[in-house]
């Protein structure tokens, strides 16, 4: 599975690894915001070009966990960016 960004969002991130996202809806700017280690998974997302599978094997060795461990907490992390409108699923090519 892919996640991508859905279209329009700003993102950015301070200097303690806090990631600010900004989302234009019908009823103005919403703001969403992560500590470092959901910063952490989408800036590996990002890097990975959405394969979650991939970024998971990263965040693996990165925090030096088993695979599996990373892979369901990267899942969830996904799907409450999802439920929030954040990212959206993209079949993998």
């Amino acid at each position: 599975m892919r996640v991508r960004p859905v279209p329009g969002l700003s993102v950015a991130v301070d200097a303690d690894g806090r990631m600010e996202v900004l989302a234009e809806s019908a009823d103005g700017t919403e703001r969403f915001y992560c500590g470092p280690v959901g910063t952490a998974m989408w800036i590996v997302l990002r890097q990975h070009d959405g394969d979650v599978g991939a970024a998971a094997d990263a965040l693996a060795g990165l925090w030096e966990t088993a695979p599996a461990n990373a892979l369901a907490d990267l899942e969830i992390w996904v799907e409450e960016m999802r439920d929030a409108g954040l990212m959206r699923s993209e079949p993998c090519p």
